[in-house]
């Protein structure tokens, strides 16, 4: 499987989209002031014990007060505490592998007797915000690397179930055993299989600098809530998780920042494979080039077509997700109802599972298919779609058909689903039904590129247009656009964008920043 990933560097956000022999499977979109993320870790104040739900409510500075059952709390809460305490008096960095650790927390133990309001008190985002609700929180602290995960506050050795050799996970519990300072817990990863004892020592003293920098950050706060520890973005996150040179073929990214970033963190944790990241520097949009943008408009959306006329309808609530398997065509003009049922339902599981992924739809997701009668085809479709989602890297579990035909799935929900809005406004009506003529438009164009050029002394810039009105402006000897060049600047460009609407257009610069707030543009 040849499997590629595409990263769009805009001014405000960062996209993020991974192919499959050329197919769209996953995309993430992460605001550049992208805050309150899964991983980053605040010096939070609490606000309001709730003794009724055994938790409390923490400010963390997010709008909404964040959430803290006490079965977040983690059995090391105690030990934490007390390291707590300990920064507050002496105003010193203590040396947790010195510290007696305290006894784990009671599983059965009210929130009550542990918080009171107005103490501080160090989390880490379990859960980003979702709709109304603020961040889920966590007190069992966790650095994550390629290889390791440290866990301060405990005294113990995990190795991945995913590693299968009972005499490489010998060893590498061994190691880390031997290398690992006391009162710190190790997570030994999948990626971790194989690695030399100096990769992982030197990996695992990173994550300790980690640890301690925390530490130095919350010794300055003199305010909470404070952020003293940032995650690693979507992206290095992403490598982070799944890179091995196997992964990915060929990485894309249109920014000469994040391409030196991304080159030196693969060249870290797999030297010789920096040769798969390429900068794109091509006329159009990146998304374009590589046919990403065409499928976000195909595969998002209330209605998914995914083959000879069968559809599926997808429906988001509050609660839940709800999808509806339909033939279509499909049905007309076959007497087996039956096989028409299994084709179509099997074909359904595989766009599904794909649409998971790529919409990152978590909680409780439930699918209508197409009623069966053989028993034997339910329990086959539900084998088919456990293995269509085996490598699904959130968590998830699959109930098999109900007697009404439906299937049950939950998903692991961390951030909130990617929506992506496919439906275009008209940009000249504004919905209202009623425009100026098309054949108007290029000289609302000229108007715009004359003001830019004579009243804001701007002669290099770029025009995106829908591509079918780019065409129109290019076609020709003496085109629309070589009038604009000779009339008013060599330095006009203009790009076809299939992201903008058929009657919209954006105007940019060189350095790829949009001119906007521009008087009378």
């Amino acid at each position: 499987m040849n499997s590629e990933l595409i990263i769009d560097v805009a001014s405000k956000q960062v996209s993020i989209a991974v192919l499959e022999d050329g197919k769209l499977v996953e995309l993430q979109r992460e605001p550049r002031d992208q805050t309150f993320a899964v991983g980053d870790i605040y010096l939070g104040r609490v606000k309001k014990i709730m003794p009724g739900l055994n938790a409390a409510f923490v400010d963390v500075g997010y709008k909404k007060d964040a959430f803290l059952h006490y079965f977040d709390l983690g059995l090391t809460y105690k030990s934490q505490q007390k390291l707590m305490d300990k920064l507050e008096k002496q105003k010193s960095l203590p040396s947790l592998p010195k510290m007696q650790l305290e006894a784990d927390l009671p599983k059965d133990g009210k929130i009550a007797e542990y918080l009171k309001s107005g103490q501080t008190i160090l989390v880490q985002i379990a859960k980003e915000p979702i709709s109304t609700k603020g961040p889920r929180l966590s007190t069992e602290i966790s650095f994550a690397g390629r290889s390791l995960v440290l866990v301060p506050f405990a005294d113990k050795v995990s190795v991945s179930q995913k590693i299968h050799s009972g005499e490489e996970r010998a060893r590498l519990r061994q190691l880390i055993l031997s290398i690992k300072p006391k009162n710190f817990s190790v997570i030994i990863r999948t990626s971790a299989a194989g690695k030399k004892a100096s990769e992982l020592d030197q990996e695992l003293r990173t994550l300790i600098t980690r640890w301690e920098d925390c530490l130095k950050k919350v010794l300055k706060v003199s305010k909470p809530p404070q952020l003293v520890y940032e995650e690693a973005g979507r992206t290095l996150g992403l490598l982070r998780d799944t890179f091995n040179p196997d992964t990915f073929q060929n990485i894309h990214v249109n920014d000469k920042g994040f391409f030196d970033s991304i080159k030196d963190y693969i060249s870290l944790i797999a030297p010789g494979a920096e040769d798969i990241v390429h900068l794109y520097n091509g006329e159009l949009p990146i998304f374009d080039n590589f046919a990403v943008t065409k499928q976000i408009k195909a595969l998002f959306g209330r209605t998914v077509t995914y083959k000879s006329g069968a559809y599926l309808i997808i429906e988001q609530t509050e609660a839940m997700h709800v999808v509806d398997v339909n033939s279509g065509n499909r049905a007309k003009g076959s007497d087996k109802q039956e096989d028409t049922a299994v084709d179509v339902n099997m074909a359904a599981a595989e766009e599904l599972a794909r649409q998971l992924r790529l919409r990152d739809m978590g909680g409780i997701i439930v699918v209508d298919f197409i009623d069966m009668i053989d028993p034997q085809h339910r329990q086959q479709l539900f084998e088919h779609m456990c293995k269509l989602m085996s490598n699904d890297k959130a968590k998830h579990n699959i109930l098999p058909l109900s007697k009404f035909g439906l299937m049950q799935i939950t998903r692991q929900r961390v951030r909130p689903s990617t929506n992506v809005s496919i439906e275009e406004k008209c940009p000249t009506c504004m919905g209202t039904g009623r425009m100026k003529g098309s054949i108007l438009f290029t000289d609302t164009l000229e108007e715009k590129v004359n003001l830019l050029v004579n009243t804001h002394k701007v002669r290099n810039f770029v025009l995106h247009v829908h591509p079918y009105v780019a065409a129109y402006l290019k076609k020709g000897i003496i085109s629309t656009v070589m009038r604009w060049k000779m009339k008013y600047a060599k330095g006009i460009k203009v790009i076809p964008d299939q992201s903008i609407a058929f009657l919209d257009y954006k105007f940019f610069d060189n350095e790829g920043n949009e001119l906007e707030d521009l008087d009378g543009i």
